[in-house]
């Protein structure tokens, strides 16, 4: 899939847009799709919404914050690809902005700075998540939502809350976008199995959050015979890869960047499911039966409803068994913990 979309940025600047609209379709149009960015304005989102106007998927981008978003609207705008672009800021915007979406995404909210817990983010963010979820179910309820927004174990349960009070809940419809910890796992493994990273699978189960995350690198493909203490030190990296990235950047911001590229793959996968591309896979957080709790991230096919099917977890090893029970505890407090803020 990365590779797919490195394709098309590439093509973008090589090719004139008559040929890249083209793009996995042979001589049928491609639909008209809207894409909505909600935050479109901070870290995240600006480039989040450079990505989207790339990808020749999208007709339609409308960028939303809550100021300067007429800015970044004007700078994207001016790139020479297929989608118009809108600018909306302020509350009185929002309507206008989700209006017709297809697929909404939502980097909104604060990003994690040095010394930062998760609670911290939840409290910022949640109020921020509901308000714009409400939104979403009242201009736009069939609209595929890209939950971005952090703590995502609790953002996605306080959307599903929220739509669910206003009638509007369809769980193929809610994704938490946790594609940024496969993109992780991939560039780690394949750093250390010394494989092109091209031709890199990893799935990555479980949660978005710390030991939450668990990739499955028993699973990985190429296969590479690591040792166990690679395959834990990889683990621990994946799931510490945020972490790593504040301190790097020394209170100067979070994982940005990688989150918007990350962000940019998923919506283009979501997409392509919708326009009836066969056989769309990514791991993303979901309502699931996979394991006793009621959201969990796993292999997901796309369609053009959303999600198509939740796929298992295929065979653990041991210390892959031993992550996941150790995850369920804090997973489950933070789902809940969405559920109680949205239902208060």
């Amino acid at each position: 899939m990365r590779a797919s979309m490195l394709r098309s940025i590439k093509s973008l600047t090589t090719s004139p847009s008559s040929h890249i609209l083209r793009r996995g379709y042979a001589s049928e149009a491609v639909p008209e799709r809207k894409v909505t960015v909600l935050g479109a304005a901070g870290g995240i989102g600006q480039p989040l919404s450079l990505l989207m106007k790339l990808n020749p998927l999208v007709s339609n981008l409308a960028l939303y914050d809550i100021a300067n978003t007429p800015g970044v609207a004007a700078d994207v705008s001016h790139i020479n690809t297929r989608s118009e672009v809108v600018g909306y800021a302020s509350d009185a915007e929002l309507g206008k902005a989700l209006e017709g979406a297809d697929v909404v995404i939502i980097p909104a909210g604060v990003p994690r700075k040095p010394g930062m817990t998760r609670d911290d983010l939840f409290n910022i963010n949640a109020g921020i998540v509901k308000g714009l979820c409400e939104a979403i179910a009242k201009h736009c309820p069939n609209a595929l939502v890209n939950m971005i927004s952090n703590p995502v174990n609790s953002t996605v349960p306080i959307a599903a809350e929220v739509f669910k009070k206003a009638g509007t809940y369809d769980p193929k419809r809610l994704f938490g976008v946790t594609t940024l910890d496969v993109v992780r796992a991939k560039t780690f493994y394949a750093g250390k199995a010394m494989v092109p990273v091209a031709e890199v699978n990893v799935p990555v189960v479980g949660g978005h959050a710390g030991i939450t995350i668990l990739p499955l690198f028993s699973q990985a493909t190429p296969k590479a015979n690591l040792s166990d203490e690679v395959i834990t030190a990889l683990t621990k990296r994946t799931q510490d890869g945020g972490t790593e990235v504040v301190e790097a950047k020394a209170g100067k911001g979070s994982a940005t960047l990688s989150m918007a590229y990350a962000g940019a793959i998923f919506a283009d996968a979501c997409l392509k499911g919708l326009n009836g591309v066969p056989d769309v896979i990514e791991c993303s957080f979901v309502q699931s039966t996979v394991t006793e709790l009621p959201f969990f991230a796993s292999r997901v096919r796309l369609g053009k409803n959303g999600v198509e099917e939740v796929l298992g977890l295929g065979p653990l090893s041991d210390f892959e068994k031993e992550g996941l029970e150790k995850l369920k505890p804090e997973l489950k407090s933070s789902i809940e913990k969405g559920i109680k803020f949205a239902i208060q």
